[in-house]
């Protein structure tokens, strides 16, 4: 799977996955990243792209000393299990 990028130009992270792009949209603040939506496309969901994506943004959000918020119900429930992140919230 290729790496997730964040796209600033359209504020939000992406994982290119067979020809389609899954996405994370965001917002920023001066300390954190608001992540409020995120979608996978129909043709890839149940594959564990999502979590992918959302893995990869965090680790990208960690790496430039920001903190996150989740917006978005399914970042939300990624965060509850998955505590290695707990830093971020």
């Amino acid at each position: 799977m290729a790496a997730v990028r964040d796209n600033k130009n359209q504020n939000r992270f992406e994982l290119d996955v067979e020809g389609a792009v899954a996405f994370a949209n965001y917002r920023l603040t001066p300390a954190a990243v608001i992540i409020t939506h995120t979608e996978t496309p129909y043709a890839l969901r149940g594959r564990g792209v999502a979590s992918e994506l959302v893995r990869g943004a965090l680790e990208l959000i960690r790496a430039d000393g920001r903190k996150v918020v989740a917006a978005c119900g399914f970042v939300a429930d990624y965060l509850r299990n998955n505590p290695e992140f707990a830093d971020l919230a």
